[in-house]
């Protein structure tokens, strides 16, 4: 696979999308690990640059990503993940479908009426975003 991890120091960009409505549900990245990981698990597995380490998505809150298919851009930089969103098909931790659930308006992010599928404090042992 020809993905260009060197550009970015050893990762790139991922934008994750529905498969069904093409909703983009959240950006994240992965390195070469996280992506071999996903391609052998099915699972949306990312990198996390605040924690340096390896996540699953929706392995603390069983809101877990399965792959459906995976592009690739122009320039072998970025990625984009279909998948199909498990559990309470929340990608966001803050317990939205989407982690855009605001929008520019007047110079101030506002709150753009996306209906919150769950409270993070039900879902999350320990705070960790």
């Amino acid at each position: 696979m020809d993905i260009n991890f060197d550009k970015m120091g050893g990762i790139v960009p991922v934008v994750t999308q529905d498969a069904v409505s093409n909703k983009i549900l959240m950006v994240a990245f992965v390195n070469k690990e996280a992506f071999l990981h996903t391609l052998k698990t099915g699972k949306a597995t990312y990198f996390s640059r605040t924690k340096n380490r390896l996540w699953c998505k929706g392995e603390e809150s069983g809101n877990y990503q399965e792959i459906v298919d995976i592009l690739i851009d122009c320039d072998n930089d970025t990625l984009i993940y279909k998948v199909n969103q498990k559990g309470l098909k929340a990608s966001c931790h803050e317990g939205y479908e989407s982690c855009f659930y605001r929008h520019l308006s007047n110079d101030e992010w506002v709150y753009n009426g996306e209906p919150k599928i769950f409270e993070p404090k039900d879902v999350y042992i320990l705070k960790r975003f």
